[in-house]
């Protein structure tokens, strides 16, 4: 809720802009909702929600115009206009917006409730000596993990293929039959005949093709019976991606055989004999390398079938730094986050969205984050659409395409999409608002902040590459 201050002038402009006509004038006085959520409690339609800001909205498209939410509202501030509930506040802010005599109630009542208990501190010991009513220590969130230092990496693969679960991804975009300097010809022969630089020694050479079937590139020929290496002195363009060891796939496990101990992640296939579904886990991989494996299964034997396994997530053994011993690209690796984000945050609320842990709350302008909650799993950074979160990680999903539709049944004309709307894509004709559908990115900015749910709306991503 919103408060009126006692330096109230009674100019009523809160009131003229509130857009649910939550807030009336007494005695002089502004008084508005106070966000109790009495009426979401008793609406027996379900018609009342509490939005992402903390206020309670109406959906319109549910509301019957019953009237149990007036009849039970404590501070008889709800009224039913032609059929429409008025006197709810969304916390939407305009009223602070338009005066600053109007402060944020939630704020007030605590700072009111630490006053007290610190006033209270001869009865009490101190306030930091009370485990649970101390407020997060956490200052910053870190995980441990296996990654690319991108300057150093030349995409060589040989990490990928050495991996043992298959959690590295390399892409390449030069064409098939060209040297990556993996050097898994060289690790393959008996003779030591190829060096580290896939330079034969005719010699030594026995042509056993030993070479040739280890190249996963198809990079080596026989010509005129000798090794031939076909190689470009260029380095190539592509990317590299990893899990990152965040352990949202073991959070999102239906049992108990996908976890994280001690930081790092097993997996006790043997526990999966039940039919166990990991795809929840699958498609909210941040980086997406968990899968199903397509080369090992588990045999039930109670329903005689073959079970898919899990593949694709770091176990740590690191395995892939050992191996990258030409150029050091694969590092232990520690990432960390404060929970602040860039000036680019357009409060689209997509990272609210896709958090699996319910770690980030947004607000007007701004996000916060529980880093009590977060693990660091990234999927709020690599979905933001303006890279105001720190990433780790070259993967990204990009807005692909969506729809976007303002219901004008439901719009309560308060323009606070018009004002959030980074891309001026909500326009005014006419007195309504409408989405331009050619400058809208379908970030969600405008959904999130209207107090009607006046929006229909979708969005698609895909999967992209950038650089870190």
């Amino acid at each position: 809720m919103f408060l009126t201050t006692s330096t109230c002038e009674g100019k009523r402009e809160c009131i003229n802009q509130c857009p649910t006509k939550a807030i009336k004038f007494i005695n002089g006085r502004a008084f508005s909702c106070l966000t109790c959520g009495i009426c979401y409690k008793n609406c027996p339609n379900d018609a009342i929600f509490q939005n992402s800001y903390g206020g309670y909205v109406v959906d319109r498209a549910k509301c019957n115009g019953c009237g149990m939410c007036m009849y039970n509202c404590p501070t008889n501030n709800i009224t039913i206009e032609d059929g429409i509930v008025y006197g709810i506040c969304s916390r939407c802010g305009v009223c602070h917006e338009v005066c600053s005599n109007r402060v944020d109630g939630y704020e007030l009542e605590k700072d009111k409730q630490l006053n007290l208990i610190r006033s209270l501190q001869i009865l009490n010991p101190p306030l930091n000596d009370v485990p649970y009513k101390k407020e997060s220590e956490t200052k910053v969130v870190t995980r441990n993990y296996f990654g690319t230092d991108v300057e150093n990496c030349i995409l060589c693969g040989r990490c990928q293929e050495y991996c043992p679960t298959g959690a590295i991804h390399v892409k390449i975009d030069w064409d098939e039959g060209i040297c990556s300097g993996c050097r898994l010809c060289e690790d393959v022969c008996p003779n030591d005949s190829m060096n580290k630089h896939q330079i034969v020694n005719k010699k030594s050479c026995t042509l056993c093709l030993n070479c040739m079937k280890a190249c996963p590139h198809n990079a080596i020929s026989v010509e005129d019976s000798s090794i031939v290496v076909n190689k470009l002195n260029q380095k190539p363009n592509g990317s590299i991606i990893s899990c990152l060891n965040c352990g949202l796939c073991a959070d999102l496990c239906e049992n108990e055989s996908h976890k994280k101990v001690d930081g790092k992640l097993r997996y006790d296939p043997t526990l999966d004999m039940e039919n166990v579904n990991h795809d929840v886990a699958i498609s909210h991989c941040p980086v997406h390398t968990l899968t199903e494996d397509d080369e090992m299964f588990i045999y039930d034997e109670f329903n005689d079938e073959e079970l898919p396994i899990l593949s694709g997530f770091c176990v740590s053994c690191g395995n892939c730094v050992q191996v990258c011993n030409e150029y050091g690209a694969r590092q232990s690796m520690t990432q960390s986050w404060d929970g602040k984000v860039s000036e680019d945050c357009i409060s689209c609320g997509i990272c609210a969205e896709v958090c699996q842990e319910e770690a980030i709350t947004l607000h007007r302008g701004s996000i916060s984050v529980d880093l009590d909650k977060c693990i660091l799993c990234e999927n709020c950074a690599v979905h933001c659409p303006v890279d105001a979160i720190p990433k780790s990680t070259m993967y990204k999903n990009e807005i692909k395409d969506g729809f976007n539709f303002i219901e004008q049944k439901l719009c309560m004309h308060c323009g606070l999409c018009y004002k959030t709307c980074s891309y001026d894509a909500i326009e005014k004709i006419n007195d309504e608002f409408v989405v331009n559908e050619e400058n809208c990115t379908y970030c969600g900015a405008c959904k999130n902040a209207c107090p009607a749910r006046a929006f229909l709306f979708e969005r698609n991503f895909k999967d992209s590459l950038e650089g870190i």
